[in-house]
């Protein structure tokens, strides 16, 4: 019988990561085999080590948390993936969720909070904090919020559209056409009732997915 969990990390940050592989080694029961600082070498790497549990922030260099969650289910559709993220705006956590994260955990969150996660997510039981499960309950009977309703992927073109990046830049990012993208643009007006960029931005900030 397998005793010990395998889990692989991925943050930008090698002193997150040292922190997190310092705090999940003293269980006895969880081993870090991996590490990974971008989305694209979360989902290489991914295939390499296989591990029980990925831990992965949503916001790095490149394709991101999210992205690279997407391109991983899709290829193993058995990955257990805990997003741990400095994001606590529920709206992350409903779409890391939706698109198939078996967690998400704040980085603001006690540790043992993290470590529940990889036990249950080893064992293929999604956790939330209570905290976090409260304000996405609270979230789903309001209902007042136009973001809920993009999939994960508008969701992540929406996002990198409200930071700046031009359309170009979305393509290359997540390996898509620049048709695709100027077409999940108009999709994005369409579902949000907006005609112009700055609209965009001012939604995003209205509802804390960025910053002012």
């Amino acid at each position: 019988m397998k005793t010990s969990i395998s889990v692989m990390l991925a943050d930008d940050h090698s002193v997150v990561r040292s922190g997190l592989r310092r705090l999940l080694e003293q269980h006895d029961n969880i081993n870090v085999i991996a590490e990974a600082e971008s989305g694209e070498q979360a989902y290489q790497q991914f295939g390499e080590w296989l591990p029980d549990v990925l831990i992965m922030d949503i916001s790095m260099p490149g394709i991101g948390g999210l992205e690279a969650l997407r391109r991983i289910l899709l290829r193993y559709h058995d990955a257990k993936i805990i997003i741990f993220s400095m994001h606590e705006n529920v709206m992350f956590a409903v779409q890391a969720l939706t698109a198939g994260a078996i967690s998400y955990v704040a980085k603001s969150s006690d540790a043992h909070e993290l470590v529940r996660a990889v036990t249950s997510a080893a064992e293929g039981i999604s956790y939330l904090t209570p905290a976090l499960s409260e304000k996405i309950n609270a979230q789903t009977i309001t209902n007042e919020n136009p973001i809920q309703k993009l999939t994960s992927r508008e969701f992540e073109i929406f996002r990198l559209l409200a930071e700046g990046k031009t359309v170009d830049d979305i393509a290359t990012l997540l390996n898509i056409g620049q048709k695709t993208v100027a077409n999940y643009q108009t999709i994005l007006k369409q579902k949000l009732k907006i005609t112009r960029p700055v609209e965009l931005v001012r939604l995003a900030i209205k509802h804390g997915l960025i910053e002012s």
